[in-house]
């Protein structure tokens, strides 16, 4: 991912948080096929390093061959995202942009057939994403009849992370002015999107100093 230095995020909590917060990515292999590309659920277990991704697709799924075949894996994760216009900038000697944040991970996956663990994959998973909203469904309950083909249907993977990058293009670049200027437009369209971007900017270490005030 191409990143200059003023938008790279290096700070490992930082760039586990994202993912977390981010977690439904796009896995990229590259096969005998060309290309693959598949949306899923990322678990992120810690593993006193960069971390492990876990997730499942359908053995169906052409990717599986691609992973049987040994491709590494590129994950990309998006956060939020805007275009910026250059009308919202005291100095306006420049051009239109877009404000985003990402984070790519590289690593070689590990492939998961076992059905017990993949058994164990999919009770993480639900753990994570369906427990929290306390519904009546558990996956425990469901029959073993329905359970044993979906097993046999799904396979999982876990990637070690090998490489972790982190891009928060944020216009770190501009005035605190300028910035100014884009929250308010930002906050003025008010959509999902764009109020994320302008909390984000917010955030940055100057502009809070500055809302903060004299100590």
């Amino acid at each position: 991912m191409y990143t200059p230095p003023a938008y790279a995020e290096t700070d490992i909590g930082v760039l586990h948080a994202f993912i977390r917060a981010h977690s439904f990515a796009t896995l990229v292999t590259v096969g005998a096929e060309g290309a693959n590309a598949t949306h899923l659920p990322f678990l992120l277990r810690d593993d006193g390093g960069r971390g492990v991704l876990v997730t499942h697709l359908a053995r169906a799924n052409p990717q599986w061959r691609d992973l049987l075949g040994g491709a590494q894996a590129l994950v990309l994760f998006q956060g939020p995202h805007a275009f910026i216009s250059p009308s919202w900038y005291v100095n306006r000697q420049t051009f239109p942009t877009w404000n985003y944040t990402a984070v790519h991970v590289r690593g070689a996956p590990r492939l998961i057939e076992a059905p017990e663990a993949i058994r164990a994959v999919l009770s993480e998973t639900v753990a994570r994403y369906d427990a929290p909203l306390g519904g009546e469904w558990t996956f425990p309950s469901m029959p073993e009849s329905l359970t044993a083909p979906r097993l046999q249907a799904i396979a999982a993977l876990e990637i070690p992370i090998g490489t972790l990058e982190g891009k928060m293009k944020l216009n770190q670049d501009k005035s605190v002015a300028d910035r100014l200027g884009v929250i308010r437009e930002l906050e003025r369209l008010g959509d999902t999107g764009s109020l994320a971007i302008a909390r984000l900017i917010r955030a940055q270490p100057d502009l809070a100093a500055q809302a903060a005030g004299p100590a």
